[in-house]
């Protein structure tokens, strides 16, 4: 398909239906931070024990991601963009009701790693299909559109969690099965058909690793998105704890917390979108929305003695910031041809979210000695130079003609 020929109106039915399954993507990612605390007191687990058991359940959910990744990848690659993203979003709706039923942590346990492993093709597979369907002139638009209104996701999940952390999980899936009925209106990635057409190995994900320049891109793009999932998988769904450390004067509810972040990343994604356009620099606008986070993070590190609705003020700035996670899924896919396309943009924010769990599991190992502030700050020290460093070693991406494959 000649990439002049493709669709210039970001508000396309591929776009939408991206978006909406975006929007049940993050309401189910961001449900379990949101409803944490009461699900499992109320499945029984000691208070003492909540927060401990809840690094373990998102590190759960987040190996499910990482496997996912791949696997999704793969068969976008192989089968299709458009029958894999609809197969991962039956597969976590599912998942979602289950999790409605569960009874203790065991379950629990096993339906975030399903739920993780099915939420982890949405997105790459998402963010594939658009950018191969829009114009090159118009696609990170596009993204930022899928991006914007997913992430608002995050909203709805805090308002409905206040009818019960069951009934958020039951509309959750409800809502993703409703999502399929649209599935007759959108229509295969012209790019993808031709490259089926042709000779080309698909979905290799080994050829990532055989090639030098190729593997340091894909390394790098994995690097460029670690210090969103630092920020959200540590200093937001732990906020609570944090606020109980630097002081602050009044209670913190981490659901709160995750919706006003994630209702600034939803503003952020449209801002960062606009940078790269108005630049005409995926790799600049990355490189001020990275630097925007870091001075965001020591703002919230800093934040002794502060009010709560300061306290959510900085967790809603540090979305802001955060909210270039459109324009890295975008850039990740810019970087690589159609035939191994979806596999990068579905495996790199996949193996991000999947290095939360290392991420936490080297911060709750350093919080043992020296506390939960001092461990933070370290680890965010260290993710968030690489990432910076990271984005010099990819090719500036905009404007490119995606319409070319990998040679082995």
């Amino acid at each position: 398909m000649n990439e002049k020929l493709g669709n210039s109106n970001p508000f396309n039915i591929v776009v939408i239906v991206a978006a909406l399954g975006y929007f049940v993507d993050i309401y189910d990612l961001t449900l379990f931070g949101i409803v944490r605390v009461p699900s499992l007191l109320a499945i029984g687990v000691p208070e003492d024990q909540i927060t401990d058991t809840g690094v373990f359940l998102l590190n759960m959910q987040m190996i499910g991601m990482l496997i996912g990744g791949i696997v999704w990848g793969v068969l976008g690659d192989k089968k299709g963009r458009l029958s894999t993203l609809f197969l991962t979003i039956l597969l976590y709706s599912l998942a979602n009701i289950a999790n409605g039923f569960v009874q203790n942590v065991e379950q629990y346990a096993v339906l975030r790693v399903i739920a993780g492993f099915g939420l982890a093709g949405e997105l790459g597979i998402g963010i594939t299909l658009v950018s191969e369907v829009m114009t090159k002139e118009t696609r990170a638009w596009g993204t930022a559109i899928v991006s914007s209104i997913g992430i608002a996701g995050a909203v709805l999940a805090f308002l409905i969690a206040e009818w019960g952390w069951k009934q958020a999980y039951w509309i959750g899936g409800g809502l993703g099965l409703a999502l399929l009925g649209l599935r007759v209106y959108v229509h295969e990635s012209g790019m993808f058909d031709k490259v089926k057409e042709s000779s080309a190995k698909r979905g290799n994900f080994f050829s990532l690793f055989t090639n030098g320049k190729r593997f340091i891109k894909y390394i790098s793009c994995i690097l460029i998105g670690i210090p969103v999932w630092y920020v959200v998988g540590i200093l937001i769904f732990f906020s609570k704890e944090f606020a109980i450390f630097l002081n602050v004067s009044g209670p913190i509810n981490s659901g709160k917390s995750i919706m006003l972040h994630y209702m600034g990343a939803a503003i952020g994604s449209i801002i960062t979108g606009y940078l790269s356009q108005k630049l005409k620099s995926r790799k600049k606008a990355l490189a001020i929305a990275i630097t925007v986070l870091a001075l965001f993070c020591v703002w919230y590190f800093g934040a002794f003695e502060t009010s709560p609705s300061m306290f959510y003020f900085i967790a809603f700035a540090l979305g802001l910031a955060m909210g270039y996670w459109a324009i890295f899924i975008t850039v990740a896919s810019e970087q690589f041809g159609t035939n191994i396309r979806s596999t990068v943009t579905t495996t790199v924010p996949n193996f991000v979210r999947g290095a939360t769990a290392l991420l936490t599991l080297w911060w709750t190992s350093m919080s043992l000695n020296m506390g939960i502030w001092k461990s933070a700050i370290i680890v965010g020290a260290v993710v968030i130079p690489l990432a910076l460093v990271a984005i010099f070693f990819l090719e500036e991406s905009h404007g490119k003609n995606l319409d070319y494959i990998e040679e082995d």
